[in-house]
């Protein structure tokens, strides 16, 4: 539907340039009367400037004559040559009938294996709503009992690079665990201290002597036998 551009300021040109009545202006551009009387007074929008609405296409001089001549006459805004493409409202992922009966098995498999994933996340990949999630995972839903994970990607309810891209999503600002265990390599628990290294060279003399002694009392006893 065509829509009037810049209401105000093509009052203000109205009422510069026409003698239309302001009802007839205001109806048009959708203000009160009293607002139209307030430009017209100089009270209101002193610091616009009027916009010409045959210029723009909004209206024909043949219009503006026409409501003139009669007080009566409604001003009929004129449809615009350029055809503005509509916003077209976001929905939920449309699921076929077929497969319908299977995304609550689906729902299941992801808030299992992938608990980081947000609603949103879910509703985008299997095209379902935020109650039928929380009663999935609160265990709540009718049919509880009788769901079984399933892979979406395998049901074909979305595909691989789908599923890896928001589940990229959800870990990207997840926080790091705090208690890491120290990598594989690390050996310095392994390293004997200093101190207990060089208790352990004293520890290795007195073995030594005890050797040394065992041996000369060998050379002696083997002395005195001859």
């Amino acid at each position: 539907m065509t829509e009037l551009l810049m209401p105000k300021a093509t009052a203000v040109w109205l009422v510069d340039n026409t003698s239309l009545s302001f009802n007839q202006i205001a109806e048009f551009c959708k203000l009160h009367p009293l607002e139209v009387k307030a430009i017209a007074d100089g009270e209101a929008a002193t610091g616009i400037k009027g916009t010409d609405p045959i210029t723009n296409g909004q209206l024909t001089r043949d219009e503006i004559e026409k409501a003139q001549n009669d007080v009566n006459h409604k001003l009929k805004l004129q449809e615009s040559r350029i055809k503005l493409p509509s916003q077209k409202r976001k929905r939920p992922r449309y699921t076929p009938v077929s497969k319908r009966q299977d995304r609550p098995n689906a729902i299941r498999w992801l808030t299992r294996n992938h608990p980081e994933l947000k609603d949103a996340q879910i509703i985008r990949l299997v095209g379902t709503t935020k109650n039928t999630i929380a009663a999935i995972r609160d265990g709540a839903h009718w049919n509880a009992a009788n769901l079984t994970p399933m892979d979406p990607v395998t049901l074909g309810l979305c595909t691989q690079i789908a599923l890896d891209l928001e589940v990229a999503r959800a870990n990207k600002n997840r926080p790091i665990d705090e208690q890491t265990p120290a990598p594989v390599d690390d050996m310095s628990d392994q390293l004997i201290p200093a101190s207990k290294t060089q208790d352990g060279e004293a520890e290795d003399k007195p073995a030594v002597d005890l050797a040394n002694v065992f041996s000369k009392f060998s050379n002696l006893k083997s002395g005195e036998e001859n």
